[in-house]
């Protein structure tokens, strides 16, 4: 367990792992080395023609392309009905099954001897399997110089706190200047791809969804139009809005992003944020459960619907929350949100349900004439001025990721990590207190 004690600056991490950290920065070359593609033993009965371990530039490879699986179906199979690319997802260890998808459209599978591109396929015991996997689009992101706050680095992952207005990885409107162009300046990350249902879907904090970010799959030499659209997401496991601070953790290799994803779809991922809050909630700790969809009259907007889940295609969501602190007269709260599922908004949405949106977020009404009608009858007229400053600089949802535990991919230890909230939210945080004890 990485412990939170000696911690040093503001981001809860050990001393020991900040020495971990500096020996990796003064040994860039590590940054950049993968292990070779290898299967445990008893995954695969028979795989021959592995790609060669590294590429014509002499770089390791890790990306399973090139892979090929060779392998009768056992006799285990009784419903007759395992699909396709079911099975061969769990004979490859540590690849997604949209991969595995692409590389079945892509025409690269064959059972006992016959093309078969269809995914859902139904396997039998004593079918022959060949499968190879397909090559994934090179990313067309850039790498740039942009500092990050790495708060935690080894060979397999990266936790990084995020600042408030960058957004986490390419999408239209915002080519440049993401968390994503800064990480590929800093190191490596694997390209892995997801189908539409995959991806995200219990991992996303995110407005990035909003405009999404794929990319063509991959081609292949000799093969034809079949292949699929899907979603290509360099490392990234989950992200946060672009107005969100805070923790979020990337892969450096795509076995990590397998085992970091089922995390997060299995709900086990540790996640805390604050926030600050246009009103106290009522009652001051309880649990949302209330589903997210899209909010019909502004697509920039998610909405909590209560009601059928079947209503506006909205999806189940639950969030626990507790006041941690009333503020400048009961007007503001300092409230703790622990995250039971990772809808897009989830947060935002959740708080304007209960009446409280966050502050500075003018989507879900937290406006400033909001927010100033709330202060101005607390708040002594020698105050007024100082009150209408703070609330006129609010340029974000005052929303920050503090709390990030999980289990490490590859060494099954179990790590937290805690970040104190940035500069501007902890000013605003003081000067509602100074308000309070007027």
């Amino acid at each position: 367990m990485i412990s939170l004690n000696n911690s040093c600056g503001c981001c809860g991490v050990s001393t020991a792992t900040r020495a971990f950290q500096s020996q990796f920065r003064t040994s860039p070359s590590s940054l950049f080395f993968f292990s070779p593609t290898k299967f445990p033993r008893g995954v695969a009965r028979a795989v021959s023609g592995l790609a060669d371990d590294s590429n014509s530039n002499g770089e390791p490879k890790s990306n399973y392309a090139g892979v090929r699986l060779e392998e009768i179906v056992d006799g285990e199979i009784k419903s007759g009905k395992l699909r396709l690319d079911t099975w061969i997802s769990s004979r490859i260890n540590g690849i997604s099954r949209a991969r595995v998808q692409s590389s079945i459209k892509a025409g690269l599978v064959h059972v006992n001897g016959r093309l078969v591109d269809k995914v859902s396929f139904n396997v039998r015991a004593g079918d022959e399997i060949k499968c190879t996997i397909a090559e994934l689009q090179k990313l067309r992101a850039v790498p740039e110089n942009i500092p990050l706050d790495i708060v935690y680095e080894d060979e397999h992952l990266l936790v990084i706190n995020k600042p408030a207005h960058m957004v986490v990885h390419p999408a239209p409107g915002n080519t440049s200047g993401t968390l994503v162009n800064g990480i590929l300046h800093h190191c490596n990350l694997p390209n892995v791809e997801f189908s539409k249902d995959e991806a995200l879907s219990d991992t996303e904090d995110s407005d990035d969804e909003l405009n999404g970010f794929t990319s063509q799959a991959p081609s292949c030499e000799g093969l034809d139009s079949r292949l699929s659209i899907a979603s290509i997401r360099p490392g990234i496991v989950h992200r946060l809005d672009k107005g969100t601070s805070g923790l979020l953790v990337v892969a450096k290799d795509e076995h990590s992003h397998m085992k970091l994803s089922e995390q997060f779809k299995l709900r086990t991922i540790k996640r805390v944020y604050i926030s600050l809050t246009a009103g106290v909630p009522t009652p001051v700790a309880g649990r949302v459960e209330v589903p997210v969809g899209r909010d019909p009259n502004n697509r920039l907007r998610m909405t909590a619907v209560a009601g059928p889940l079947t209503s506006m295609k909205a999806r189940h969501a639950a969030s626990r929350y507790k006041v941690i602190e009333i503020l400048a007269g009961g007007s503001c709260a300092l409230v703790e949100w622990k995250l039971e599922t990772g809808r897009t908004h989830q947060i935002r949405a959740h708080a304007r349900y209960l009446g409280v949106p966050l502050l500075g977020d003018e989507v879900y009404g937290g406006t400033k004439n909001m927010v100033l009608s709330l202060l101005r009858p607390r708040t002594t007229p020698s105050l007024h001025g100082e009150m209408t400053k703070m609330v006129s600089e609010l340029d974000r949802p005052c929303l920050h990721a503090m709390t990030l535990g999980f289990q490490h991919p590859h060494t099954g230890e179990q790590v937290h990590f805690s970040c104190e909230p940035p500069v501007d939210f902890n000013e605003i945080l003081s000067q509602l207190r100074r308000i309070g004890r007027q």
